[in-house]
């Protein structure tokens, strides 16, 4: 297998824990680039359904090495527990303490950014975001405004002293003039730490560099993200996104291993579309047909609960994912929800509601997708059970009809092609 990052290629939950699990059997280390707790997945294993949020799927494998990237940012008590729930299903502190390894460099969720969240999106009011409210938006921001607090941070008391002096007071400041909620003192924000020291400290990578620049050069890497394209702070449908870059470019920075190293971008798309949350769907089913298709599939967020808004695929919003997101080769998952359908459609262009122009190009300004509908294309069903089809060939030929479409709308192979949750219950067309 190729050094290979899987990016999700829609609105995030399009099945990207199967295909990582899958490709994560054949890699020596999975690296986690970027996300919070916000991000969850399910993986299908012997029977068994194990959820993820921050660590790597590749956990379930021995001699794996998991390593969570700087890119991402941790709520140690949620990652805490996320531990102790894996446990429960079977996976040992052994395991964990010699595979999962931590950046030094990721950066720290804190009370108050859970805070801040919750209340900020709440003073949108009609305007909310959407957010799961975990506080990763605001890390992000106090990422980037310089004022984070870091993994290695709380190995440094003095220096993280200091960096308190200075961030507390306006963090104060803002949770009680602006959203009139409660402060904290600096002994309790201590305390809090000092609980994350002990329970990061088995796992942080104090010696991260020798780690990569070993797997640089004679190791197959995984690099794993959450949420997808559409979601992108850059590349997404603004200001509905994340906080961070799920494209294979933030694979290459929070990773720590530059772009050169990435020989495959595998993107994974639905065999249709959904969403979590607010934010512009323009081929989103509000009908009997949308509730089938989340009834099927099953369409609940996994750290939200959420149901997922549901939609025919939308190859406008694949063509710019390809594009942006870097992409070189197709992972199509839930290809059997469609078993009982009579007829498929594939938005291939949005037409103007005014002008009636067409226009296959993905417009940016998401102030704008009202003003347009799809386009679609349809496909007579193939009305039959795949779900134990081992290889492309076994295929009914009306879905060898549709996959075949879609790898020449979007000039993009398609490799991997899953008919089912099992591991098992998937189909290699082409090679990673």
């Amino acid at each position: 297998m190729k050094n290979t990052a899987v990016v999700g290629a829609q609105f995030g939950d399009e099945g990207k824990a199967k295909i990582t699990d899958i490709l994560a059997s054949k890699a020596d280390i999975i690296i986690r680039y970027q996300g919070g707790c916000n991000a969850g997945h399910t993986v299908v294993y012997n029977n068994k359904k194990y959820k993820f949020h921050l660590v790597p799927s590749g956990i379930l494998y021995e001699n794996k090495i998991c390593f969570i990237g700087a890119g991402v940012v941790i709520y140690p008590e949620n990652l805490k527990n996320e531990i102790e729930e894996l446990k429960k299903e079977g996976i040992s502190e052994e395991q964990f303490k010699k595979s999962l390894k931590i950046s030094p460099l990721a950066h720290i969720t804190m009370p108050y950014h859970i805070d801040t969240d919750g209340a900020g999106e709440k003073s949108l009011g009609q305007n909310k975001i959407g957010t799961t409210k975990k506080g990763i938006g605001p890390t992000y921001t106090d990422k980037y405004n310089r004022k984070g607090i870091r993994v290695e941070d709380l190995f440094n008391e003095k220096s993280l002293d200091k960096k308190l002096d200075i961030i507390l007071p306006e963090k104060n400041a803002v949770l009680e003039h602006v959203y009139g909620l409660k402060t904290y003192t600096k002994e309790e924000i201590k305390a809090k730490l000092k609980e994350y020291k002990e329970f990061l400290a088995p796992y942080v990578c104090f010696d991260w560099q020798k780690v990569l620049s070993d797997a640089k050069e004679n190791k197959t890497i995984l690099f794993e993200g959450a949420q997808g394209v559409l979601l992108d702070i850059d590349y997404g449908t603004y200001p509905f996104v994340t906080s961070s870059n799920p494209i294979s470019g933030g694979a290459a920075v929070g990773g720590g291993m530059g772009a050169m190293v990435i020989q495959e971008a595998a993107g994974v798309f639905k065999a249709y579309i959904t969403r979590v949350g607010e934010g512009p769907f323009i081929t989103e089913l509000t009908d009997e047909t949308g509730d089938k298709i989340q009834t099927i599939g099953a369409e609940f967020g996994v750290t939200t609960g959420r149901k997922r808004r549901c939609g025919w695929f939308d190859g406008v919003i694949a063509k710019y994912s390809v594009l942006v997101g870097g992409i070189s080769s197709i992972a199509l998952t839930k290809l059997d929800v469609f078993d009982t359908f009579d007829e498929i459609k594939l938005c291939v262009a949005y037409k103007h509601k005014t002008t009636g122009e067409i226009t296959d190009v993905y417009p940016t300004d998401v102030s704008k997708h009202s003003e347009y509908e799809p386009v679609y294309k349809t496909f007579k069903g193939w009305k039959s059970d795949i779900s134990k089809a081992k290889t492309y060939e076994e295929l009914p030929e009306n879905a060898k009809i549709y996959l075949s479409y879609l790898e020449e709308y979007l000039n993009t192979k398609i490799s991997i092609i899953s008919v089912g949750p099992d591991r098992e219950q998937t189909i290699f067309k082409n090679s990673i």
